[in-house]
């Protein structure tokens, strides 16, 4: 049998082991006594009276939270499915304890509602090319949303939108004719410069007889270094036109006249 001396002091001790708490670095303890908030314990050894007092452990650590895909239509009627990841953190471990039943839930819930709510405002163009944007909106909601909860959000970021068969067909059609439509331009402006060089050109040959000569013979250079069989050898029209000049009015005089129809011709 034993004593009552060591009886008391064995329930002494497991009374006091009995309210041993250990945190962590990353950890803080809200203790209440007897319903209400008495203290905010940091990391170490820590003792709270058993049976009187409670101590509610919060991580600080960032929490990555997953949205599950979720239907968005956007503002031009086109249902899409979008993903997002939200990165967030405990700043106030005594609000997150009496402000929020389940911080994590309620964080998660809002998430998910607001990604509705906000991508249901754009259209599907400014969802594909204005990701960066969009998440700071979202971060932005987000965090007014939870800072009652003592939350932290750091970072948004959509991680993939899923379209429908149709709208992708549609949409590879659509960059298909913009890449035609950029080619047409880029042949339409190339053409253009080609004619405006060659204008100039022109009008340059046209002040120097002599330039005209030295292009022609330069055309004859890179002819005679070709080794095909064919050669085309360009004929100045200035050459003949002495001829063309003497010939011309022979061929009027020896013209006859044709007869003039009518009785006045009779």
């Amino acid at each position: 049998m034993f004593s009552p001396v060591i009886i008391f002091v064995g329930i002494i001790a497991l009374f006091i082991l009995s309210g041993i708490r250990i945190l962590n670095e990353y950890e803080r303890g809200v203790v209440f006594r007897l319903g209400r908030i008495v203290a905010l314990k940091g990391p170490g050894f820590k003792w709270i009276i058993p049976m009187v007092d409670k101590m509610t452990k919060m991580s600080l650590r960032l929490i990555t939270m997953d949205v599950p895909p979720q239907d968005v239509i956007t503002r031009d009627n086109v249902s899409v499915k979008v993903n997002a990841v939200v990165y967030f953190r405990v700043v106030d471990p005594i609000k997150a304890v009496i402000q929020v039943e389940n911080f994590l839930y309620a964080t998660s819930q809002l998430a998910q509602t607001t990604l509705r709510s906000v991508l249901g405002q754009v259209e599907l163009d400014e969802l594909l090319a204005e990701r960066e944007k969009l998440n700071i909106k979202l971060q932005d909601v987000l965090d007014k949303q939870t800072d009652a909860w003592g939350i932290k959000v750091t970072l948004v970021e959509l991680k993939y939108v899923d379209l429908p068969e149709d709208m992708k067909q549609i949409m590879a059609r659509q960059a298909e004719a913009e890449r035609e439509r950029r080619a047409k331009i880029i042949s339409a402006e190339g053409e253009f410069q080609a004619a405006t060089k060659l204008t100039e050109a022109s009008d340059i040959l046209a002040q120097s007889p002599m330039a005209l000569q030295l292009r022609f013979l330069q055309t004859l250079t890179e002819m005679s270094s070709n080794q095909s069989s064919t050669i085309v050898f360009p004929l100045p029209l200035d050459l003949l036109r002495p001829f063309f000049e003497k010939a011309l009015p022979k061929v009027i005089k020896n013209t006859p006249e044709a007869p003039l129809s009518g009785k006045g011709g009779e």
